[in-house]
């Protein structure tokens, strides 16, 4: 179904005046008619008392009609069950009073912007509630962020993380949004979780070897933690390609958590841990290997002390011990001969 554009002119103001002016006219007949009825009367003016009844019941029927419409605000309108079009940007308009605006997913409230959230209506008001519930048939098509849920997928090696993204998203085709789908909102919220899934267990959370992330056969670095920049790209196209039928489009996504489960996030800390340990201890003994070496090219070079292959190992074994201990070393002075 594709979305048609009414060009309704913003005549709301003017009906509104009209009828107003109306109802006074009825009133000052029906006043004028009963009137006429007092003793001394010129007469009873039965047509001016019918004509003030009729339009006093049936006048208010135009009231529906009225619509409001705030800056990036559109209304699905139909009648008798038929789409007749979409009205869009602020104005006060007019349509057929018997349209009635169509929004399946008015009530349909998650955790994102411009919704309630369901476990603060208690907070509100019983008038707030009802104000909300007038408003809530119009289709608002600023950019929304949906924070879905945190969810626990496996990685591609198999181990437990839990994720969570947040989706940049607006209503592009009115009519698609209420028509195609049963509920716009629960269908995009329903397609992040499928798209967060198919996409996160391609990767493994660290860089891990002999994995391909991009399908073309090869390893590659490719992680959840090191990559969040293409793997949230990845996401978005992948709903993106989803919810396109919808007359959805996906701005942005983003991924807002990441982190081990919690009943490995302890070994995996510990897993981390270990390995900055081994990468700083082999620093340390690169570093403390060339410093040895450069110490007994400096010696020799000098000729300030000539050594022999005894000397040189216990040198060496000193200077080692004291460049890769965890404490300082404790000088011990020999006042006694060399050898």
């Amino acid at each position: 179904m594709e979305e048609k554009i009414l060009t309704t002119k913003k005549n709301g103001m003017a009906v509104l005046i009209l009828e107003v002016l109306l109802y006074i006219v009825s009133i000052l007949l029906i006043l004028g008619g009963i009137n006429s009825m007092i003793p001394g009367g010129h007469g009873m003016n039965i047509a001016g008392i019918a004509i003030g009844l009729i339009w006093s019941c049936i006048g208010w029927i135009l009231i529906p009609g009225l619509k409001v419409l705030q800056p990036q605000e559109a209304l699905v309108l139909t009648l008798f069950g038929k789409y007749v079009g979409t009205i869009k940007g602020a104005g006060f308009y007019f349509v057929n009073p018997f349209c009635v605006a169509a929004n399946p997913a008015a009530k349909t409230k998650l955790n994102q912007s411009g919704d309630i959230d369901a476990a603060n209506k208690g907070l509100f008001k019983k008038g707030a509630e009802q104000e909300q519930a007038m408003v809530s048939k119009k289709v608002s098509l600023k950019v929304m962020t949906l924070n879905n849920n945190r969810q626990k997928i496996n990685d591609c090696l198999g181990n437990p993380v839990e994720i969570g993204i947040a989706v940049m998203w607006k209503v592009t085709d009115t009519a698609k949004a209420v028509f195609t789908v049963d509920n716009y909102k629960e269908y995009l919220s329903l397609q992040c979780d499928s798209a967060l899934r198919n996409v996160v267990r391609l990767y493994p959370y660290d860089v891990a070897p002999n994995v391909d992330t991009t399908g073309d056969g090869q390893p590659d670095e490719g992680s959840l933690r090191g990559s969040s920049e293409v793997v949230a790209a990845r996401i978005k196209d992948e709903i993106q390609s989803k919810v396109a039928g919808a007359g959805l489009e996906i701005i942005e996504a983003r991924i807002t958590y990441l982190a081990y489960a919690q009943e490995i996030a302890a070994v995996m800390l510990q897993r981390q841990q270990a390995s900055a340990i081994i990468d700083a201890r082999k620093m340390i003994v690169d570093g403390a290997v060339g410093m040895v070496e450069m110490a007994l090219d400096k010696l020799n070079a000098n000729n300030i002390v000539e050594l022999d292959e005894e000397r040189k190992a216990a040198m060496v074994s000193n200077l080692l011990v004291v460049l890769c201990a965890n404490r300082d070393a404790q000088p011990v002075v020999n006042s006694g001969s060399l050898y």
